[in-house]
């Protein structure tokens, strides 16, 4: 199994409580589908730093608001996986990175 990456960007948020629950239980559904796939359920992102490589820390980062941890065969199962993904019924886009184990 390999890790995959999928971090999201954009999209809206829900409008009210009933809407919320919709989402809240997509997700809950999504997650259950997926079973041990999930490595990480991931959460939203925050404000962000950015650091160059001369050490000068600045505001900002870009728009990642979000990430996602799956195991999977392979880029193909990931993006099947990712596919079905709430995130994207909010008009948020995903992408997804294959992570590379180095240690």
């Amino acid at each position: 199994m390999k890790d995959f990456v999928l971090l999201s960007e954009g999209g809206t948020m829900p409008e009210n409580d009933e809407e919320m629950k919709q989402v809240m239980e997509a997700w809950g559904a999504w997650y259950a589908a997926l079973g041990a796939a999930v490595k990480d359920p991931g959460n939203p992102l925050g404000a962000a730093k950015s650091i160059s490589s001369d050490g000068a820390v600045s505001d900002g980062g870009g728009p990642t608001n979000g990430y996602i941890i799956l195991s999977a065969e392979s880029m193909e199962d990931a993006l099947a996986m990712a596919k079905e993904c709430p995130v994207l019924k909010g008009g948020s886009s995903l992408t997804v990175y294959e992570a590379f184990a180095m240690m």
